[in-house]
């Protein structure tokens, strides 16, 4: 008896059931390979497809890639600074990236002025003065570089601010413009607090450490100092829109400007808080003389934008919303 073997197809081999078993082993064999071929083809598939996506979002926010700008400043332009949203440290329009835009904007010589198109509910007090004052010291170092504020929906509060520093203000006719003011909220929770049952115990090593608790009752004395350095703030506020506006300023038939009110930018024009009507096109094709708009703001980045829609920490936004968040222009 020999034991070679034999193939299924072997003339000496006719036992079917063992023909119809190889045929079967061959064709799982098959299907197995092509498998294999498969899962290889649509893994390089997905590995192209995620490398063209990295490809294609470092093209898209790489500042190299930024064709547009780079091309236009080979003439003369006028140069053009978004302020939009709140004005923080920790937004767009934070003094770091509005003072940034400023100097790019002025450091060129094709420059031949400069549009701040501002649409801002105000902010922080301090940006807003870091801006007015950079503004001021470009204005004073090349005076033949024009700055431009142009009001769009709305130029309040620390918004203003920063457009009194500009040579002129324009506004549309029906733009918010004004709330030369300072406020300061939170809530207050005491009675919450004792109807819940809840005693509040707070370890301060100063005496007024905590007078901005909500959870406590507010003491006079706490609240008239808290009152004096709103009402310091909002004396810097009018000095520097007084410095800016001058003579323009109609603030002694109208001592309200200074009251927090707002007016449309038709009513702003009749007290001096603005020029003229009239968008950034308007103001760069037939102010400046230049209708050619370059744009200098400083572009977030994908990571930058990623981060701030998870938000800052809970810590900080409970904070803010409890009461301990400082003086705002709004």
């Amino acid at each position: 008896m020999s034991d070679e073997w034999k193939s299924p197809s072997s003339p000496e081999r006719d036992d079917t059931g063992d023909a119809k078993s190889w045929k079967l082993l061959e064709k799982t064999l098959l299907a197995s390979v092509q498998e294999q071929r498969r899962s290889r083809r649509w893994g390089i598939f997905f590995k192209s497809l995620t490398f063209l996506y990295l490809f294609g979002a470092l093209a898209l926010f790489s500042p190299l890639m930024d064709f547009g700008k780079g091309g236009s400043r080979s003439t003369s332009h006028t140069a053009l600074i978004e302020v939009k949203g709140m004005i923080a440290d920790t937004e767009a329009a934070s003094a770091d990236n509005i003072v940034g835009s400023l100097r790019a904007a002025f450091e060129d010589e094709k420059t031949k002025g400069v549009i701040l198109r501002i649409n801002s509910p105000g902010g922080s007090p301090v940006q807003s003065g870091y801006i007015y004052d950079e503004i001021r010291r470009l204005r004073a170092q090349k005076p033949d570089i024009k700055v431009y504020a142009v009001i769009t929906d709305l130029g309040a509060s620390g918004a203003y601010y920063i457009a009194s520093a500009a040579d002129q203000i324009y506004a549309d006719k029906a733009s918010l413009v004004g709330s030369i003011g300072v406020t300061a909220a939170g809530f207050g929770f005491v009675g919450t607090m004792e109807k819940l049952g809840v005693e509040r115990r707070t370890y301060t090593s100063g005496e007024h450490k905590a007078f901005l608790d909500p959870f406590q009752p507010p003491k006079p004395d706490e609240t008239a100092f808290w009152q004096g350095v709103l009402d310091t703030t909002h004396k810097q506020f009018i000095a520097s829109v007084k410095a800016g506006r001058g003579d323009r300023l109609k603030d002694k038939d109208h001592p309200e400007l200074f009251s927090g009110l707002v007016w449309t930018g038709e009513q702003a024009v009749g007290l001096g808080l603005v020029d003229g009507l009239g968008s950034a096109s308007y103001v760069a094709r037939d102010i400046i003389g230049e209708k050619e708009m370059v744009d200098y703001t400083v572009q977030e980045s994908a990571f930058d934008r990623f981060s701030k829609k998870m938000g800052a920490s809970v810590a900080e936004q409970i904070a803010m919303w409890a009461g301990f968040k400082g003086p705002s222009m709004r």
